[in-house]
Parts: structure tokens; sequence; C-alpha cells
């Protein structure tokens, strides 16, 4: 492979729901794990607060990347395997999916060749390297190119652009293995009642008043709240081995997210930590794990939440809601999962890392 650093790397430069990714193909990046994963750090400008040599935002939301390349499996279309970049550590890890760059890879796929478009609407079936299930969604291709352009809006993002419906399949259990791995809706770890949930991501559930808290308070507030970043970091580190996920130490799972009841008409109110520092929203994969968790009875969610007439639900956040539409049979179990979410693309063109140090 050539030297990146003079040469440059095709680059999509993608939204996805809320956040914001590089996105690759796999055939031109480094194969070894290792090498490309400090390519990656170096596109980025990590370890830095501010990434200002790289292209990442300074924020773990705008610090992620998707590789993408042709589909290893029948039932699916593409392959897509999420790395989250950190900002302030030289860390690059695979250990979670992202539903919000999910909605980025069915318009890429299509934009690099991978995927052939459709007249109106594209359906692309993603097979997530990061947990192994595969994803329909729905991308505007009239005339048979990618349209970015629509009526749909979703919370944390301005404007109106087209709609990208997500359904998901097979998500309980994606890395814990159970959707409830302890096998229960209610734990108590360290004095605190907590529910351990994966149902495509893997979240603690906290009552927000257990801290002292409204579970309203702004962002900034809570990043700024040393004291609770500590505890539910030690909370964080003591759940890892109960939901199969080892030392967290590293990882960037579990979700912490802490829950009250819904304030402007939704199902429930949240505050996600991701897992160091609150969410401007919350994942797509979170939302689906805290509105499953509502679902459950015995629950922390269950017992806070106002569930909807319909299969909307609307799991609150700090810049809005994210919609979950959830299908229950008659029994109120979880026959189907999904989402509506929004992309764009903001460039393409080559990337060009900082030299090695």
């Amino acid at each position: 492979m050539s030297d990146p650093a003079s040469d440059g790397i095709p680059c999509l430069w993608m939204r996805g729901g809320t956040s914001k990714a590089a996105v690759f193909l796999a055939s031109d990046l480094p194969a070894e794990p290792t090498e490309r994963n400090a390519l990656l750090l170096r596109v980025m400008g990590s370890p830095d607060p501010s990434q200002v040599d790289g292209i990442g935002g300074g924020d773990p939301l705008a610090s992620k990347v998707a590789i993408l390349s042709p589909s290893t499996r029948a039932d699916a279309d593409v392959d897509y395997l999420f790395l989250q970049v950190f900002v302030d550590q030289p860390v690059v890890t695979d250990a979670q999916g992202c539903g919000n760059i999910l909605a980025a890879v069915g318009p890429a796929a299509i934009e690099r060749g991978l995927v052939p478009a459709g007249d109106d609407v594209t359906p692309v079936r993603i097979h997530m390297l990061n947990t192994g299930e595969v994803s329909l969604a729905q991308v505007s291709t009239p005339g048979g190119r990618v349209s970015y352009q629509g009526d749909a809006r979703i919370d944390g993002v301005p404007g109106r652009h087209a709609p990208i419906p997500l359904l998901f399949q097979n998500t309980e259990g994606s890395m814990c293995g159970a959707l409830l791995p302890t096998g229960r809706a209610r734990d108590v770890i360290d004095g605190i009642e907590c529910t351990l949930i994966d149902n495509g991501m893997p979240v603690v559930i906290l009552r927000a008043s257990d801290f002292d808290l409204t579970g309203r308070e702004t962002r900034e507030t809570l990043d700024g709240n040393m004291m609770l970043k500590a505890r539910l970091e030690r909370l964080r580190r003591a759940v890892g081995p109960f939901m199969n996920l080892g030392d967290v130490r590293d990882k960037s799972v579990p979700k912490m997210t802490l829950v009250s009841p819904p304030g402007t008409g939704g199902t429930i109110n949240t505050r996600s930590f991701i897992p160091h520092r609150c969410h401007a929203s919350i994942g797509v994969f979170a939302a689906v794990s805290v509105a499953t968790a509502c679902t459950l009875t015995n629950s922390v969610a269950a017992e806070l939440a106002q569930l909807p007439e319909d299969e909307r639900f609307l799991v609150e956040h700090p810049t809005g809601a994210t919609e979950v539409l959830v299908r229950r049979n008659s029994l109120g179990g979880i026959e189907g999962i999904g989402t509506l979410r929004t992309a764009r693309k903001l460039f393409d063109g080559q990337v060009y890392p900082a030299p090695p140090a």
C-alpha cells in the first residue's frame, strides 16, 4: 500500500442520524487491525481533546469510522464494521455497533458501487460485523441515484432530509448473549437498582433520582459533575462481568443511562453516557434497549414509562426524542423493532492522515 500521508485515502464523510463518521472501503485500508487502527487515529487526530490535526470533531459523536466491504453472507448486500475512535485516548474499538452511522451505510454503499441503485427506493441489507445481525435500510434513490432531500426530520439534526427506515432483526443479546444477561429485569449493584439489558446495545438503566438528579439536567451540567461520572464509572466496571462483557475498563460498553418520567409527551426520559461523556441525544441501539426495557415488568424503566397506545415509543433525550418502533403481540411480547433516521453526504474525496509520530 502506498504512503497514505502523502497520497491520501478515499473517504466519504457522512452524517448518520445524530453522528458523523469517516466511511472507507476495507480495500483502501490496511487489513491488519493494529496497523489500520493506528492509521485511523492519525486520520481523526487522536489522542487530542480538539483533534485539531485530524478530521475528528473533538466529540465522540464526530469521531467514528465505518468500513464497508462486499457482503460475506448470502442474506446481506454489504458488510459494515463500526469503529469508535476515542478522542483523547489512543484507542480504537469495535466493541459496539452504531445505529446512527448505520443510517449512512446504505447510501454510502450505493455511492461506492457496492450496491446497485434501484428506481425510487433501494433496499440495502446490512450485515453488522460488530454484532453479527442483519439490518434492512430503505434508501431513497429516485432516478437511480441516492437522494438526501426529503421531508423527514429527527431531533438533534437541523432541517429535513430523506427518510431512512431501519428494521432490526435478532438484536436480542447482541453482545451479552441474552436480552437480560443476568436473567432478571432488575438487579442491585453497589446498592443501586438497575436493569442490565442488551437489545442491540448493552445498557445499564438507572433511575436519575437515585443520584439526586431530576434527569432533566443539561449535558454540560452532567459532564461537569465529576462525582457523578466517577460513580457511574465504578458501577460500569462492576457490571461488566455480570453482562458477560468482562473487564470493561477500556471498552465503550456498556452505556450508562439515567432514566426519569417523560416530560414532553414521550415514553421515557434519558441521559445516556457513551461511556464517559453525556450523549447529546441517545444512540439508536441504546434507545432500542431502553424502549425494550419499558415493556418488561419489574424493570427500572417500566416503573417510570408512559407506554404509547401505538408502536411509536419516544425516548426523550437532551435535544428532543428518538422514535423507536416497537411491534408487540397480544401478550405484550416484542415481535419487531425499528426506527427512522436520516443521513447526508458531507464530502467525498481524499483524507490525508498525519505522518506517524
